[in-house]
């Protein structure tokens, strides 16, 4: 071994506890790095298989009744290059055990054939066979959510009658992944269910016969997306198409990719931080190391050694510091995107979903630390480098000292000598007290950005399910209809308010931008929902126009006072020009709201509602439910509890374990910065402390003049890792900001106090580490120094 190795492990066992927690911080960094990009790897790759091996459509439409004759017709579209009509409708279900209904959409396969796009994967059971009535395929989340297994019976209102369906087999389909309805802005399994009945059966039950009302169609590669698109809607609008929409916009495969833009963005942002923490720590004691080896390279530069020899031995240093860190960070990161993905089988319905680990992620796990600590230590190592051997040879030039500000001021007798001590260090040393409180201040400021997911989320729940969803339930109906519906739903038992809304899907467009979306009217007197923005605020919505939300208006880039152009997908389709009245900072989908007044007028139908909100006395709810199963004109019933329920196990769970994470990292960063400040300003002080100790002070004296000046840094920094806390939460939010959740910048009393306390804590274990070795000081030792 050379000589200069024998030095570098000498080096890296007198600093091991300093190399350990830069090593810990910088695993953390890669941990999270590999954690995200793997689990990333996985979706990407999960979801590519499955729509590819299945057959995902490239276009979906929804149309009131069209012929089977139209099929030669779609199929002769240029760029299409398969077609597959078929029926789709909602039912009510009455399920045994449970007193709340659910809903069914019964989903037509072909009699003897499976569907050629969105190919179901049959995970028990077996097809349901023509001629046997009432047999389906029961979708696997909803199987699981109810406990349904082959052989069960459910229950459904179809078309007007209630008859029993024979669940025959469960099976997953590429079309639901994320089992959600159109509309709704989250998942409930236990609501919500998708089946496959045969395809004469579900024609007979909705008077359907050589019909369909859903139509599914895959594109040749050469295609032009938005010339299929328009020649299908010009071909189905007189069929009372809905307009079509691409797969980027099917609302489960838009969850999954709103899934993949997060973890892309975290496996950026979160290493980033940490790594720039941990290149900080490295700066500083590759910084300290040298100036206290100034002696060890004038004698190696003497004996031989060149500059880059000398350089490259400090390099090495570093090097093996980070070797381990990122090689535990590499093995953490791949334990937790396990734990991912796994996590990831309750929300997302694969036939198959195994972790998939790209080898290539150490290298670039290798490279990006790598890069993170040549940079934090490239001036130290220089210094090293260009340091003449008969400077270094000599002592450091002591300190300039002068009188401090205190004393200028007349106010240093308010502090005791061992305070004067502290604050003259401090003052006399300013750019090394910066660098330290900097570094704790960081440690401060990744504790409130590991932990600010939970206050979000409970501020989200807050906003809409408590301030902005006040009903207990919403109803919605087969097919809007007069208000004369709210008085049967006003007379239901324990119904105690009814407020009316009507929602069309239109079709926004401002010059080349457009969004399919859904358009809400609302009642001037509405109590049981209202439009609320992150400032918790009511907003009024105006006599005349429309309010989008804040995110529809940047996708669409228009302005509040500026004309929006909305193409209705249902009825008389007319085309509009409505004007931008104002933005709603709304938390979740993209919307626009308008009176209900207005948008009839606009719709030139008369007053006509699409469902109702409703408050329920609770004692009567059963009841109620029991009736709402049993009336054809019901569609769907959403109940608020099942969403907040919903949100938390789902959108919820998910934030709150990579927050877990996130603030488990965020400690190790916290005792990692301040230990290490602790030991460096022990190392850096040494010889004075001894000093003081041979001229009479106390252990306890030189005590509080170190651990002084870690108390007084630490409070210093605790009001900058606040404001920098602060930032970096707010440029979170701002990076998970998509139409499908924005996740508001709020951050708690509770979120600022534990950073703090965490930082506390770390401060008052290092300090203990470090009086341990104030009580093994080697007087005689540290002061053999050179004059």
């Amino acid at each position: 071994m050379k000589a200069l190795d024998r030095k570098l492990l000498r080096n890296l066992w007198q600093m091991r506890g300093q190399a350990i927690a830069i090593a810990a911080v910088m695993g953390c960094g890669v941990a999270a790095f590999v954690m995200a990009l793997s689990t990333l790897r996985s979706l990407e790759s999960t979801r590519a298989a499955y729509y590819e091996r299945y057959r995902f459509a490239d276009v979906f439409a929804h149309v009131k009744r069209a012929p089977r004759s139209l099929q030669p017709r779609m199929e002769a579209i240029r760029g299409v290059d398969r077609v597959h009509p078929r029926i789709v409708a909602d039912a009510t279900l009455d399920i045994a055990g449970m007193t709340e209904p659910a809903i069914a959409r019964l989903i037509s396969v072909p009699d003897h054939d499976v569907p050629p796009l969105c190919t179901l994967h049959l995970r028990l059971g077996r097809m349901p066979e023509p001629g046997r009535n009432n047999e389906v395929l029961a979708g696997e989340a909803f199987a699981t959510a109810q406990g349904l297994k082959l052989g069960d019976e459910v229950h459904a209102v179809i078309n007007g009658r209630k008859q029993p369906l024979t669940v025959v087999g469960i099976a997953l389909s590429p079309e639901y992944i994320f089992s959600i309805r159109e509309g709704d802005i989250l998942p409930d399994d236990k609501h919500f269910g998708v089946f496959w009945m045969c395809e004469t059966e579900l024609e007979a039950a909705y008077d359907m016969d050589g019909a369909w009302n859903d139509v599914l169609f895959k594109l040749s590669p050469d295609a032009s997306l938005p010339a299929v698109m328009a020649a299908v809607d010009e071909l189905l609008e007189r069929y009372g198409g809905l307009g079509c929409y691409e797969a980027a916009d099917q609302i489960s495969n838009r969850y999954i990719s709103s899934e993949i833009q997060q973890l892309e963005k975290m496996s950026i942002l979160a290493p980033s931080i940490f790594l720039s923490v941990a290149a900080f720590l490295l700066n500083v004691v590759m910084s300290r190391v040298i100036s206290t080896q100034r002696e060890e390279i004038a004698a190696l530069k003497a004996f031989g050694y060149t500059k880059w020899e000398v350089g490259g031995h400090f390099l090495k240093l570093v090097l093996m510091v980070t070797t381990v860190g990122v090689t535990g960070g590499v093995l953490l990161g791949i334990w937790l995107g396990n734990g991912m993905t796994q996590m990831y089988t309750k929300f997302y319905h694969f036939p198959h979903f195994t972790f998939v680990f790209d080898p290539r992620v150490i290298g670039w796990a290798l490279l990006i630390s790598g890069a993170a600590a040549i940079a934090g230590t490239v001036g130290a190592v220089y210094q090293a480098i260009r340091l003449p051997p008969a400077e270094a040879m000599r002592p450091e030039p002591p300190a300039r000292y002068k009188k401090t500000l205190l004393e200028r001021i007349g106010l240093q007798r308010l502090f005791s000598p061992t305070a004067r001590i502290v604050l003259r260090n401090l003052e006399r040393r300013i750019g090394k007290a910066a660098m330290s409180c900097t570094g704790i201040a960081l440690a401060v400021s990744v504790l409130i950005l590991g932990n600010f997911t939970e206050d979000a989320i409970n501020y989200m729940i807050d906003i809409d399910f408590r301030l902005a969803r006040r009903q207990d339930m919403t109803v919605t109906l087969i097919e809007p209809r007069s208000t004369r519906a709210l008085t049967e739903l006003a007379h239901l038992p324990g119904v105690e308010r009814v407020d009316a809304f009507r929602q069309t899907f239109v079709r926004f467009r401002n010059q080349q931008h457009w969004k399919r979306a859904l358009l809400l009217g609302l009642p001037d007197d509405i109590e049981l929902f209202k439009v609320v923005g992150t400032d918790r605020r009511d907003t009024i919505l105006p006599d005349q126009g429309v309010m989008l939300s804040r995110k529809l208006a940047e996708m669409l880039d228009v302005k509040p006072g500026e004309l929006v152009t909305a193409e209705v997908l249902e009825g008389k389709r007319p085309t509009l020009r409505i004007p931008v009245t104002g933005l709603v900072e709304d938390l979740s989908g993209v919307w626009g709201y308008m009176r209900i007044s207005e948008l009839n007028r606009l719709l030139e139908e008369g007053t006509i509602v699409s469902g109702a909100y409703l408050a329920v006395d609770t004692k009567y709810k059963p009841v109620t439910y029991a009736q709402l199963k049993n009336t054809p004109q019901v569609a769907s019933v959403t109940i608020r509890e099942a969403m907040v329920e919903s949100f938390r196990n789902t959108v919820a769970e998910n934030l709150m374990r990579i927050k877990t994470m996130n603030v488990i990292f965020a400690v190790i960063i916290a005792f990692g910065v301040v230990y290490n400040t602790a030991r460096i300003s022990l190392a850096e002080r040494s010889r004075e402390l001894a000093t003081l100790r041979v001229i009479g002070f106390t252990r306890a004296e030189i005590s509080t003049v170190l651990l002084g000046e870690l108390a007084t840094l630490t409070i210093v920094a605790i009001p900058l890792g606040l404001l920098i806390g602060t930032g970096m939460s707010a440029a979170v939010a701002a990076q998970l900001d998509t139409d499908m959740f924005r996740v508001p910048f709020v951050i708690s009393l509770s979120t600022y106090s534990f950073a703090v306390l965490v930082v506390l804590v770390a401060s008052v274990v290092s300090s203990l580490l470090v009086r341990r070795r104030l009580d093994e000081l080697d007087l005689i030792a540290v002061l053999k120094t050179r004059e």
